[in-house]
């Protein structure tokens, strides 16, 4: 976990003894907020309070205008073992209370460590706009039911399942109020479950390209609900920060050409966690249902009788057109779009291309895992009649910081691309669509490396997003 400026803990004061002392609206706001989370308040002036006052008390909170006094405050409170806030003064406070969204007993807290309250205000200001106020009424439910469902005879596999079928209903409709006949149902939506509900589950999930930012709701919805996380080599490590910090997560790296797991293994591993009640995730790079072997895995679930289920994600080739600003199709130029794998089973090109729809001058083509094949691919497709000046793009680690295209016409794309070096994952597109892209006000190479390319396109050169 990356270093926290503070810890958010969250302190029961139901029936507690508090100090509160100082003048001013600040002081009075925070005796009425200790207030509402129970506490017992005994209030002073500022210049009334003594340090006996302060021993047994669970807090201290003081408001005073001048450092000596603030100091001498914090000091009595830290010297009688009592943590100590002085409002707006972080050099003398022990905590911070923060802005606070309140959906009681959901209760949110927001800290930038007394840097910037009013950016903590704005935030909570959009959590407020976010968050329905029926939440309240939600997380009461809970409260009210956790000890039935405990008493329940369900065992703990079911008892969770139960939590997150509530959870489904809650989230789908924040302000009908829960009710026992709620209850009742959620129970019985797990017992008709049987034998099934012992078992966990698999969820295939579309990761995206790279920015993390392109994940899909629900895909952080199942990130944030998960167990174990078998993820690729290539997904980002940004998209994991979105996942459930108990998660465990695992590497069984699929990378082009290198040292991988073998299918089999991942399939065994994946039924196997399930198996024993996990929530798995199994997380790919773009959308799993494109060149991602979804097809093994979920056959590989239902013959386990393992539920599995799938959370699309945004293709590499969609992420990467999007940051460029290039359409795939063109009602004057491309009408198909389709999508291509550069290699087979055994590593080489697929003896089985459609040229025919390769060579469709109206086809835009994304070729996915081309690096290592595409030079043989170029020569067959115009051997078969594709145009070598056809406008053509290679683009390496698309929609990240570090992305990196290299733009040429299609007979000259595999030369440049072993000149570039790029690192993976790299996606090929090539079609008439491309050549309304305009990326000149990108760095160039010299009119030396860059030979004129046809009209309609940008001269042949690399460049480097700046993210």
């Amino acid at each position: 976990m990356s270093p926290l400026a503070r810890l958010p803990v969250f302190l029961a004061l139901d029936g507690k003894r508090c100090v509160v002392a100082g003048d001013g609206q600040a002081v009075d706001w925070k005796q009425e907020l200790l207030e509402a989370a129970g506490a017992k308040v005994e209030c002073y002036a500022a210049d009334q309070w003594t340090p006996g006052d302060l021993r047994g008390a669970a807090i201290a909170v003081g408001g005073f205008d001048d450092d000596k006094t603030a100091a001498l405050f914090a000091a009595a409170a830290r010297a009688a073992g009592v943590p100590a806030n002085v409002i707006d003064k972080p050099a003398f406070c022990d905590f911070s209370f923060g802005a606070i969204v309140n959906r009681s007993p959901l209760v949110i807290g927001i800290s930038t460590d007394g840097a910037a309250p009013v950016f903590a205000q704005a935030i909570r200001a959009k959590l407020e706009a976010l968050l329905p106020k029926g939440f309240a009424n939600w997380a009461s439910a809970a409260a009210r039911w956790r000890s039935v469902v405990k008493d329940s005879g369900l065992s703990f596999v079911a008892r969770r399942k139960f939590w997150h079928v509530f959870t489904a209903h809650a989230v789908a409709n924040p302000e009908s109020d829960p009710t026992e006949a709620d209850f009742a149902r959620f129970v019985a939506e797990v017992k008709g479950l049987g034998v099934a509900v012992e078992n966990g589950s698999v969820t295939l999930v579309g990761a995206g390209p790279g920015d993390p930012e392109l994940l899909t709701l629900r895909a952080v919805r199942a990130l944030q609900s998960a167990d174990v996380i078998l993820f690729d080599d290539l997904v980002s490590r940004d998209v994991l920060d979105f996942a459930r910090r108990e998660a465990r997560k695992m590497l069984v790296g699929k990378t082009g050409f290198g040292p991988s797991c073998k299918q089999d293994d991942i399939n065994a591993l994946m039924v196997s966690l399930a198996k024993q009640g996990k929530r798995v995730i199994r997380l790919k790079g773009g959308d799993p249902l494109i060149f991602g072997r979804a097809a093994e895995e979920i056959d590989a679930c239902k013959a386990a009788n393992i539920a599995v289920d799938v959370v699309p994600g945004i293709s590499a080739a969609q992420g990467a057109a999007a940051k460029l600003g290039i359409p795939l199709t063109d009602r004057d130029s491309s009408r198909r779009l389709q999508y291509v794998t550069g290699h087979a089973r055994s590593g080489k090109l697929p003896d089985d291309i459609d040229w025919r729809s390769l060579v469709d001058p109206r086809t835009t083509t994304a070729i996915y895992m081309p690096v290592k094949t595409l030079e043989a691919l170029v020569a067959n497709a115009t051997a078969e009649g594709l145009d070598p000046k056809t406008p053509a793009m290679a683009i390496s680690r698309a929609t990240r910081p570090d992305q990196q295209v290299v733009a040429a016409p299609i007979g000259e794309l595999p030369a440049r691309i072993a000149v570039a070096s790029l690192p993976g994952p790299v996606l090929v597109m090539l079609g008439r669509a491309l050549g309304r892209a305009s990326i000149s006000d990108q760095p160039r190479e010299t009119a030396e490396e860059s030979p004129a390319a046809p009209a309609g396109f940008p001269p042949a050169h690399s460049v480097r997003s700046s993210g």
